[in-house]
């Protein structure tokens, strides 16, 4: 019998792995990653440096610890070049490997901005334990980060580098941090705490350029400021993998489209986890994986599953503020209530009959996001 192959060793990899095992002791199962295969928690990465935490002490297991406890072929350092559907296989660089059912856990790429300059390839980014220790080493003798974009991402990691030292810059067009998320009182407060610690805002304005210097490197932005600085981190979002999927003729969209079981266009082959599209949503946060995971898993097992989504809020670890974020279900018209003290903005998004349909939460308002959490409409039922 063929192995089922998962490829891809993240979080969703990993954990829809464990929930298989927990339904079947002896199913054949490989997986196949790109890296060194180790389990951490991909969260920390953005929390790391005020806790003092090395590439290291992040990881958990090595793959070879992850192998004996789920029983499983991990084979680290491997590449996919293609997927072969008719013939039930995977192509890599040194051969081909059959599966009766295939799952692609393949995550995101950080997306990078096209700027003009010399130093717009010194740009790091920060999407793996890899990238994690690639930053460590650039920033090791270094004070000055600036940061692109002032989203989730980004607000963390200005967070916990000026916890740990660093003098932070954030670029964002936005004219606040969080946009998408947060209404304005809750961005508001937001920026004031970040900038309690330091952290340098530049709002409303974008990127031009970056020039190479002796030292680092020239920052320009579109309003005419210039920022000296001696990194640049660019935490500007995720996109999707589909590529894979989409050479062996899958659907994709803006993930790779699946139907409620996680099952792509091919009935033998699944997407979970950041590079999936379920019914036009792609989430890459971690509530959503491990929904997804507890969901495939009996299916995989032989008992088909749909996946369900509860209300899911977004913790944002920004310690100097504690933000707790339930966005409302695209496309459910509504308006926000605000009410805002010195140290903390509750902010509910209400329809018109006064239903509850998201929240946002700062500072000290972050301790009702539980009891508000239960009066929200599920995603998916």
């Amino acid at each position: 019998m063929n192995p089922i192959i998962i490829i891809g060793s993240g979080l969703a990899g990993y954990n829809l792995a464990r929930n298989l095992r927990k339904l079947d002791k002896s199913a054949a199962l490989t997986i196949v990653t790109a890296d060194r295969g180790e389990f951490y928690s991909k969260p920390m990465l953005s929390e790391a440096f005020a806790a003092g935490k090395s590439p290291a002490m992040l990881v958990n297991k090595t793959a070879e610890q992850m192998g004996t406890q789920l029983g499983a072929e991990v084979r680290t350092n491997t590449n996919v070049r293609h997927v072969h559907p008719g013939n039930h296989e995977i192509e890599l660089d040194d051969g081909r490997l059959r599966y009766s059912k295939l799952v692609l856990a393949l995550g995101a790429d950080a997306i990078r901005l096209s700027i003009a300059g010399d130093g717009a390839v010194d740009v790091l980014s920060v999407n793996d334990l890899n990238d994690y220790t690639c930053f460590r080493a650039a920033v090791s003798a270094r004070k000055r980060i600036l940061i692109l974009g002032a989203g989730l991402i980004g607000c963390e990691f200005a967070n916990d580098l000026a916890g740990a030292g660093y003098h932070v810059d954030v670029v964002d067009i936005a004219p606040q941090p969080l946009g998408r998320l947060l209404p304005p009182a809750g961005g508001e407060i937001l920026n004031r705490s970040l900038a309690s610690l330091g952290i340098g805002w530049h709002l409303g304005t974008s990127v031009q350029s970056i020039a190479r210097t002796e030292v680092g490197c020239r920052v320009s932005l579109a309003n005419g400021e210039t920022i000296d600085t001696d990194v640049v981190l660019s935490a500007i979002g995720l996109k999707p993998r589909i590529a894979l999927a989409a050479s062996a003729g899958l659907r994709t969209d803006r993930g790779i489209v699946v139907n409620r079981l996680l099952q792509t266009t091919d009935p033998d082959i699944y997407a979970l986890g950041d590079c999936a599209e379920v019914e036009g949503l792609v989430l890459p946060f971690t509530t959503p994986i491990m929904h997804a995971a507890k969901a495939l898993a009996p299916t995989l097992a032989g008992k088909p599953t749909a996946l369900r989504y509860p209300a899911m809020p977004v913790v944002v670890k920004t310690p100097a503020c504690p933000t707790v974020v339930a966005p409302p279900p695209a496309g459910m018209a509504g308006e926000w209530q605000v009410s805002a003290s010195s140290d903390g903005v509750r902010a509910l998004y209400v329809d018109t009959t006064g239903r509850l349909l998201g929240y946002a939460l700062n500072g000290s308002a972050a301790h009702e996001n539980h009891a508000l959490t239960a009066q929200l409409p599920v995603w998916l039922s």
